[in-house]
């Protein structure tokens, strides 16, 4: 049973909001490592793979760390990012955790990562990288979108996470033709994938109207992002948009997940699509409060805008 299953009571009249983290953190000590292909490239096979298996290791570490700190604090879920295990599908310096000296305690901690979450019932979530399109009309790209989407459900599986979210994409001069081409692929994907992936509103393209239709279909969650539907209104009022997501969900007996953010220049300013440090209170949704939820807070203060909106919100 994946996360947010056990509890189904998002008709009642209140409810319980978890708040998210995404991804890093900005004061505590808890640090995720990366590292370059073309670093990588210097060295030989061997000291790729030691280098590699540190970080990997450092941050199995982390993520442990991580749920540590977001239960302590009373949040609710993480956002791990995409480069969790870094260059893992890179063409020429991938690898396979059977590769890495660490990889028995790797898999260890994230044993251990996976027993916290379910313990504590902490929400685990991917969200890829823009270059993850299954719409594109290049077979490359799609097929590097499967190959990384097939990375994340593998770490998804290990952790215990019940969400992949991606974008539409691009229009391709053809929205309904695009979408067409994502029902496509998206049906010649992994059960391990489809069953994890989940599409979210952008403000530059694809808006609620337009993937409600593509969720129903294919019967995949919809990640109601409220800071790109306010930046790209569709006719849908906030509690329209709310209710479409809470549907999707609901099929597959899962919390609901959202987004919120608030713009970094204001509602007013010339480009409202840029986050801000925190989160405005007025910004969340009073419709959210009423049922169970999770909601990822994407501010650039990171766990400090997190825990501040809780604080404001009372939760």
């Amino acid at each position: 049973m994946m996360a947010g299953q056990k509890k189904k009571k998002q008709k009642n009249s209140t409810g319980r909001i978890r708040l998210g983290l995404c991804c890093i953190f900005r004061n505590e000590p808890i640090r995720f490592r990366a590292t370059t292909a073309k670093y990588l490239l210097q060295l030989g096979r061997r000291e790729q793979l030691q280098k590699l298996s540190s970080l990997c290791l450092q941050n199995s570490l982390s993520l442990l760390a991580a749920l540590k700190f977001l239960q302590e604090k009373g949040l609710g879920a993480f956002r791990i990012l995409s480069p969790f295990f870094p260059r893992y599908t890179h063409p020429a310096v991938g690898y396979s955790l059977s590769d890495l000296p660490d990889g028995e305690a790797i898999l260890s901690n994230l044993k251990q990562v996976k027993e916290f979450r379910d313990r504590h019932d902490i929400r685990l979530s991917f969200h890829p990288d823009q270059f993850i399109v299954l719409s594109s009309p290049r077979k490359e790209v799609v097929e590097n979108a499967r190959k990384e989407l097939e990375y994340q459900a593998m770490l998804a599986e290990l952790v215990g996470a019940d969400a992949i979210n991606i974008h539409g994409g691009g229009a391709y001069d053809d929205k309904k033709i695009t979408l067409q081409r994502f029902k496509k692929n998206f049906r010649l994907l992994p059960a391990a994938i489809r069953q994890r992936l989940t599409l979210e509103n952008d403000d530059r393209v694809y808006t609620v109207a337009d993937l409600a239709p593509v969720c129903d279909e294919l019967d995949i969650p919809l990640v109601y992002d409220v800071h790109h539907h306010r930046c790209r209104p569709d006719g849908f009022t906030v509690e329209e948009a709310t209710a479409l997501s809470r549907k999707t969900w609901e099929r597959s007996g899962r919390e609901p997940y959202f987004h919120v953010s608030s713009p970094l220049n204001g509602w007013q300013g010339k480009d409202p699509r840029p986050h801000a440090d925190f989160i405005d209170p007025e910004d969340f949704p009073e419709c959210w409060k009423g049922f169970n939820c999770t909601v990822d807070v994407e501010a650039k203060a990171k766990e400090l805008a997190v825990l501040e909106l809780k604080k404001k919100l009372l939760i």
